[in-house]
């Protein structure tokens, strides 16, 4: 079974670090994918990280990983809050997905208590700075375990 982990990061999280630091922290995107990959390597996950201002980069590394990965872990951002593609193409993965957000999004604007990627996710982490994507990947790593584990007894 695969061990292969996208980590998908939406638009403007390349600012991350410059951006709204009081709401987003100073640790950069680069600061992020590098707790990633460490935290992947001591899990067994292969990360592949990603980043785009743009939709439709996003929806292709979605559908690529429909074919190369074990599972997801995507902040999508403002995406959140918008894009039904986004839905749509996670609706077509068979594995788990956890959705990532840097603040506690239900703290925030009234816009933002709705995400459409919610609804696919098998678990959502919010408020928790960038430590949260470390926290999805463990979980992923639980999930993706477990599934290997109950493909290996039938």
């Amino acid at each position: 079974m695969s061990r292969i982990v996208y980590v998908l990061n939406g638009p403007n999280l390349n600012l991350l670090g410059k951006r709204q630091p009081a709401i987003y922290g100073y640790e950069t995107l680069a600061d992020v994918e590098a707790d990633c990959r460490r935290t992947g390597a001591e899990l067994g996950l292969e990360i592949e990280f990603h980043q785009s201002n743009a939709e439709f980069m996003i929806i292709d590394w979605i559908h690529e990983a429909r074919e190369r990965a074990a599972g997801i872990v995507i902040n999508p951002a403002a995406f959140t809050h918008t894009s039904v593609a986004i839905l749509d193409a996670l609706n077509a993965c068979e594995f788990p997905i956890i959705e990532v957000h840097i603040s506690n999004v239900h703290r925030r604007e009234p816009f933002r208590h709705h995400s459409y990627v919610s609804s696919v996710a098998s678990g959502v982490i919010a408020g928790f700075g960038t430590q949260g994507y470390t926290l999805a990947l463990q979980r992923l790593a639980r999930l993706i375990g477990e599934a290997g584990k109950t493909a290996q007894a039938s």
